[in-house]
């Protein structure tokens, strides 16, 4: 006994060489297929054979592999994500082992499924990534079909098989086998009608990894084995399956001497070929009974030659989708189960799809396993682990918006899908982006259905099976090499994935340059989908695609001038070059093309007036983003004038100081700049084109130095002049050019040398006799003092200490004291900030300077003692700033305080009294000063407050508040009474002992105890005697008795005894009833406001009758009013016996 030999019959040679333009048509050699279908492998994921250790995949032997028949008695659950069959060989991992960025098909594995259907819509992919598949009619083949059928009664076809040769089994039994040359030809017709008129149609085929056997099914069971070389019958087989059902699926295995079918009973059986003493024999083995559940879908894995050695061909994989689960399962060493996959909940009329591809994750080429059912996509890594058992990963899942029938991998990256209505889908699998639909309608795809409701053996299948049949459409869908075959009624179509130039070169024929440009570009920087035909390493792959783009962008030029409209106005020809002018120069800086870009396409686009425009225009943000440097000298120029032309000088000016202006006539564009008021620009052509520093100075100098002088106000364009000087002078001394960027290192010692030397020239060159010395910074003084000075201030921070940086501080210092100091017509303020500039710089740790005390003393003379009174504000304002910036060492702090007390300086004095800690005299500076008065409740709070003063310190200033107590209730009682009660409720009556004045103790009170005032007293806390209240209310009766009553609703602590006596003393009847009502001597109260309504009445009565009309009865009812409400308000409380002698005699 021997296995059957690969090369029992004379092999047939099937390649034939091809052309490039024929690959463009239908139909490549195997070797093309070949790489198409692994060039994600070889080359975008760098697959190397080396990478696979053999000592790593080495398979320690399996003692009790458990068997089949443990997965098929299980019952199913649907809810079960993994069924485990030996947890200690499995470890599937739900981990993802891929991180993706998009995912503009597919969501997260969540909510309602009905609803993603409905509401999931893609955006149109065309822009984005051209036309990815090419779809072709073979049109050999489906003629040759349509003849068959007519003149050997060949019938429908009904199943398709393709390797290097393509078969096609049809309705009456035949299978015909035809060349993938460019004819196209028949090669073999194996069987006859007759023998179809016997088994059947042709349900099912399969071709060796050698080409050299087919496998035919039949719909009424039988399997036929065929040498593809000489059209030899070699077996026919009738018992590997029970009867009466028909193959679905038959499937060689990498091992030729295996085979897989599967019959509609659900079955599947295994085959195994042999040859014994030359006699063929095939022995079948049963993998699964369509008893335990119907098994509708099969695909072994299949290995590539060059993956030949992967440790997980050993095993000899299959995975199997019944209607409820998917199993894989290992063929050798020994049956194994691997893994069970449950489905879910799923529509039971969806169709199961599986489909293997190797894929290469983490450096490493592993199977995965696509598996799907409805709208989910389910993605399985398949690995051998260490310990030697299949492990099994989880990947990211693929939701969809539709129904698939069918599942393809066109190479490891993208997979095609087929839609319920005949749609296909181009996807990116890692960012889950679909590149593609076309719509394959025409293709007329046969579908399977008949074979899987058994009809030739009559109808003996399931119902499940039978629904799912609908749509299967399993044997009519082949691929190859890169290449996939739909099956039509009577025809043959192949599609493929275009190469990057094949889908740059469509769009151009549908006139999309612009997308053909952007497609081309995602190639260049590797950002493409799908690509194919691009080899070699990253920069050859980059200079290839650069070269077409260049060919593309000569062409859109050309387009660009030949299209633009002849006639209409000028408008609509700015905005057609606008739309596509743009396009070229952004491509042409991309590829770093400059070359290109100022010579042919300027030249070109230069023959149009507009186009030169736009042209120029579309250089700006190039410029000032500093993305473009190297212009051509012809390219600035033209730049320059076309902005100058349009009066667009702001613009000039922001792209001459972003351009390297050496090439230009320097002299021109300095006039240029100085005519339009471009100083930024001018200055920038003179430092960059000419190294000059100091001429940009002098000009501006001369602008705004005669107005300074003559005491004259600027004009805005002069104030925006000095301030450009101002900015420039800095730049220069801090070494940046201006108006950016940074003056070259071995320039920076000699611009700041350059520029010191002519601010302190004595005299400027063109001067004359009445010119006053130092000019330059006499005239920077009085433009901005304290600017400049800040100028001057940073500069000193960056000098290093040596000798000559001292003598220039030195010297400017000098300058700056003749200059101020013996002027008059500087102001305090001017004067006051030369002064703090100068402290600042003596105060530092390290100062060199020298200036003589006796001008600080004059200084403070000219401050504290002016001429008049004006500018108190201001000169008190710049003496602070002069004292806080370190100018206090300079002087005499008893002599500073005389004076400051004397010019009413009262914030100097507090700086002055804040340092000895005299905080009580503070209180007199706020006091006195009337800005600032109302703050001196705050000062005493915090003083008392914040922690860090001693108690003494604290003493001092209360002692000082209680003796300005009434100045402080006078400037605001309310502040005054939430101090007190904030920090000295305790010595409330030693402050109204205090209080003389009877208005101000008043006011006082009724800020302390009115809560309705607003003040923030906590009355708890108050410790007070009844007394202090009832004084309160005795004020109260004296200086608004109008209040008393409803004052009295809201106090607290007051004796009613000693109250009522005090309302009778100021006569107050009616406050005197609300207190007796209040005691309870409701009779009493009565009697009080019968008493004022009888006297009311009499007043009225004895008056004469001139009077008695003026007079108002208003108080009379007033009176009547609160008597009966008083009644009312206690009957309730007075029972019949007491209300009868009480009030009604009154009454």
């Amino acid at each position: 006994m021997e296995n059957e030999p690969d090369h029992e019959n004379v092999e047939q040679s099937l390649s034939a060489k091809t052309t490039e333009e024929e690959l463009n048509k239908s139909f490549s050699l195997e070797a093309s297929l070949s790489k198409f279908s692994y060039i994600d492998l070889d080359k975008e994921l760098e697959f190397k054979n080396d990478l696979i250790d053999d000592k790593e995949f080495d398979i320690p032997q399996v003692d009790t592999p458990p068997t089949l028949e443990s997965i098929l008695n299980e019952t199913d659950d649907e809810d079960e994500s993994f069924v485990l069959e030996d947890p200690t060989l499995l470890n599937i991992d739900t981990i993802d082992s891929h991180s993706y960025d998009t995912s503009s098909v597919a969501s997260s594995d969540s909510g309602d499924r009905t609803n993603l259907k409905r509401k999931k819509k893609l955006p149109d992919s065309f822009s984005l990534h051209g036309s990815v598949m090419r779809h072709s009619l073979l049109k050999g083949i489906s003629a040759q079909i349509v003849s068959a059928a007519d003149k050997v009664d060949a019938g429908l076809p009904t199943a398709i098989a393709v390797s290097s040769l393509i078969a096609v089994g049809t309705s009456h039994g035949l299978a015909l086998i035809f060349g993938k040359d460019q004819n196209q030809a028949l090669r073999l017709c194996l069987g006859s009608t007759s023998v179809g008129g016997q088994y059947g149609a042709i349900s099912a085929l399969s071709i060796n990894n050698d080409c050299s056997r087919l496998l035919c099914g039949f719909a009424k069971g039988q399997i036929t084995m065929w040498d593809l070389a000489s059209g030899k019958l070699l077996r026919s087989i009738t018992d590997a399956h029970p009867p009466g059902t028909a193959i679905l699926h038959i499937k060689f295995t990498d091992d030729p001497t295996l085979a897989i079918c599967n019959d509609s009973g659900g079955s599947v059986f295994e085959l195994t070929f042999k040859r014994v003493m030359g006699v063929r024999t095939c022995e079948s083995r049963c993998l699964f009974s369509g008893s335990k559940g119907e098994v509708c879908c099969i695909e072994p894995l299949h290995s590539k030659p060059e993956l030949k050695d992967h440790p997980i061909t050993q095993f000899s994989l299959l995975a199997m989708a019944s209607l409820t689960k998917i199993l894989v399962i290992g063929l050798k060493p020994s049956l194994k189960v691997w893994m069970t996959f449950p489905y879910g909940r799923m529509d039971p009329s969806s169709v199961p799809l599986l489909a293997w591809h190797f894929v290469a994750v983490h450096n490493y080429v592993n199977p995965m396993l696509a598996f799907c059912r409805g709208d989910v996509v389910h993605f399985l890594l398949v690995k051998r682990d260490e310990s030697g058992a299949i492990h099994v990963t989880k990947q990211k899942h693929l939701h969809l918006y539709y129904d698939l029938i069918n599942f393809t991998w066109i190479n490891s990256r993208t997979v095609v899908l087929l839609d319920s209505v005949e749609k296909l889908h181009v996807i990116d699998r890692q960012t889950q982006e679909e590149l593609e639909t076309v719509e394959i309608s025409e293709v007329q795809l046969v579908y399977n259905s008949s074979h899987f409701k058994s009809l030739a053996t009559g109808g003996n299948v399931s119902q499940a099976l039978a629904l799912v049949g609908e749509k299967a459409c399993y044997q009519s869908i082949s691929s190859y090499g890169g290449q996939i075959f739909y099956l039509g009624t009577k025809s043959v179509y192949v599609m493929m994935l275009r190469s990057w130039r094949e889908r740059v070169d469509h769009l151009l024929k549908q006139d999309c340059l612009t997308e053909a440009l952007a497609l081309a570009w995602s190639f260049h920087e590797g950002k493409a989908k799908a690509v194919v035909g691009l080899s070699g390493d990253a920069s050859k792959r980059k200079a290839v695609v650069a070269d077409r783009m260049v060919e593309i962008l000569f062409h859109y030029a050309d387009r660009a001038l030949k299209k633009c409209p002849d006639q209409g106005k000028i408008q609509v020809m700015e905005q057609h070059f606008q739309d596509m002018v743009p396009v070229i120069v952004d491509y042409c800086l991309l590829l770093e093309r400059k070359d290109l870009l100022f010579s042919q396409m300027y030249d070109k686009l230069s023959e149009n007036s507009v186009a030169k425009g736009v042209f120029l225009e579309c250089l700006e943000p190039y410029i000032l983003s500093d993305k473009l440097v190297g212009m051509t000298p012809q390219v600035m120029k033209d730049l320059i004038v076309h902005f100058q032309d349009k009066k667009l000088m702001e613009n000039v000016e922001a792209l001459i100081v972003h351009m390297d202006i050496t090439s230009l006539d320097i002299q021109q564009v300095v006039l240029m700049c100085w005519e339009n008021r471009l100083y930024d620009a001018m200055i920038y052509v003179y430092n960059r084109g000419m190294n000059e520093f100091i001429s940009p100075m002098e000009k501006l100098f001369r602008v705004i130095a005669p107005p300074l002088n003559a005491g004259r106000t600027l004009t805005d364009e002069q104030v925006v002049m000095g301030n450009k000087l101002l900015v420039y002078i800095s730049c220069c001394l801090a070494g940046r050019a201006y108006p950016l960027g940074d003056i070259p290192e071995d320039l920076v010692p000699l611009v700041k040398n350059q520029v010191f030397e002519f601010l302190i020239r004595l005299h400027s060159a063109e001067a004359s006799s009445e010119e006053e010395i130092y000019p330059y910074v006499r005239t920077l003084l009085h433009f901005d003092t304290r600017e400049f000075l800040n100028v001057l201030a940073l500069t000193f921070e960056d000098f290093k200490n040596d000798k000559q940086a001292v003598e220039y501080q030195q010297r400017i210092v000098d300058i700056l004291l003749k200059v101020m100091v013996e002027n008059s017509d500087f102001t305090p303020s001017q004067v006051g900030c030369l002064f703090t500039f100068l402290a600042r710089q003596l105060a530092k740790p390290d100062n060199t300077l020298f200036v003589n005390r006796t001008l600080f003393d004059q200084v403070l003379e000219f401050l504290c003692s002016p001429d008049d009174d004006s500018r108190h504000s201001e000169r008190q304002q710049v003496l602070l700033e002069l004292l806080q910036a370190g100018g206090i060492v300079q002087f005499e702090e008893s002599r500073l305080i005389r004076m400051a007390e004397k010019a009413e300086f009262y914030q100097i004095c507090e700086f002055m009294y804040e340092r000895e800690h005299q905080y009580d005299k503070i209180i007199d500076c706020y006091l006195r000063d009337p800005l600032r008065e109302e703050e001196v409740f705050n000062y005493i709070h915090n003083i008392l407050s914040i922690p860090g003063h001693s108690a003494e310190e604290k003493q001092s200033v209360w002692q000082k508040a209680m003796d300005h107590i009434e100045e402080l209730v006078s400037l605001r009682p309310g502040k005054a009474a939430e101090l007190v009660a904030t920090h000295f409720s305790e010595q409330i009556e030693t402050v109204i002992k205090k209080l003389q004045n009877q208005v101000l103790l008043f006011k006082f009170l009724r800020s302390l105890l009115d809560p309705r005032e607003g003040i923030h007293v906590n009355q708890e806390l108050l410790q007070m005697s009844p007394c202090v209240t009832e004084q309160f209310i005795e004020l109260l009766c004296q200086f608004s008795p109008n209040q008393v009553v409803e004052t009295l609703q809201v106090l607290e602590c007051y004796r009613l005894e000693e109250t009522i006596q005090i309302t009778q003393k100021y006569q107050l009847h009616e406050v005197t009833a609300y207190l007796l009502e209040k005691k309870g001597d409701i009779h009493g109260a009565f009697l009080i406001m019968l008493q004022r309504l009888q006297s009311k009445l009499q007043e009225i009565t004895h008056q004469d009758e001139k009077t008695k009309e003026e007079l108002s009865l208003k108080d009379v009812e007033d009176t009547m009013v609160e008597t009966i409400a008083l009644c009312q308000r206690n009957s309730h409380n007075l029972n019949q016996q007491q209300r009868e002698p009480r009030l009604e005699p009154q009454l």
